[in-house]
């Protein structure tokens, strides 16, 4: 079911639930959008969960893939390392015309990451970025990891977040290229376990950011 908070109003962009959606097809999804948008195509921010998939970026480096069991490792198009989904993260992908917005790759990656940490406030935990490594922390524990990439001028792949997800998989890789690097979930730090209770949060804030960040006219 859709969920749509602005585009009735401002046509900014469509917000839409998947759910459970394999990635391979969701990839191909994200590409066949941004190759056949126009100038005219109001963007969109899908929300889901993937079944259990290790991904490895543009540069990523298969000497960061340890043990990964049963579960694929498929390399992407994004940038960055190796890092896994499942079921219990929720995965959103920003696919927005950048030069309408108005944005460049940092500020879409601040945009992610100030809105999940204002989403992580509202549950009383503090969370922090860090500019020499793109995701946003708890303490030393990652929370949400974050790549993208830019073609056409359109964004697609985008931000995953720990909330109740199976966190014995990170144990098969260095995440994102980071030896020793520990991970952590939502429901561990007193937040909810469902994606449901955490996507209108989240949701709320990505608007915010996006309007106050965009280089678009500010609107009453």
């Amino acid at each position: 079911m859709p969920i749509d908070p602005l585009s009735a109003e401002t046509r900014l962009y469509h917000l839409r639930e998947l759910g459970l959606v394999d990635y391979l097809e969701t990839w191909q999804c994200m590409m066949a959008f941004t190759e056949r948008r126009t100038p005219e195509t109001v963007d969109e921010i899908w929300f889901l969960e993937h079944p259990p998939v290790y991904t490895l970026g543009l540069n990523g480096r298969r000497e960061h893939v340890l043990d990964p069991g049963d579960i694929p490792v498929i390399q992407v198009d994004r940038g960055g390392q190796i890092t896994y989904h499942g079921p219990g993260q929720l995965v959103v992908y920003p696919l927005l015309d950048m030069k309408r917005l108005g944005l460049g790759p940092r500020g879409l990656v601040r945009i992610l990451e100030g809105a999940t940490v204002d989403c992580l406030s509202e549950f009383g935990i503090h969370a922090h970025a860090r500019p020499e490594a793109p995701g946003v922390y708890v303490e030393t524990r990652k929370i949400a990891s974050i790549g993208l990439r830019i073609r056409r001028g359109g964004s697609y792949h985008g931000l995953a977040f720990n909330i109740s997800v199976d966190l014995g998989p990170f144990r098969g890789i260095n995440p994102c290229g980071y030896q020793g690097l520990e991970m952590t979930r939502l429901m561990d730090l007193g937040g909810p376990s469902t994606l449901d209770a955490v996507m209108p949060v989240l949701g709320k804030h990505l608007e915010r950011w996006i309007k106050e960040r965009s280089g678009l006219p500010s609107r009453a």
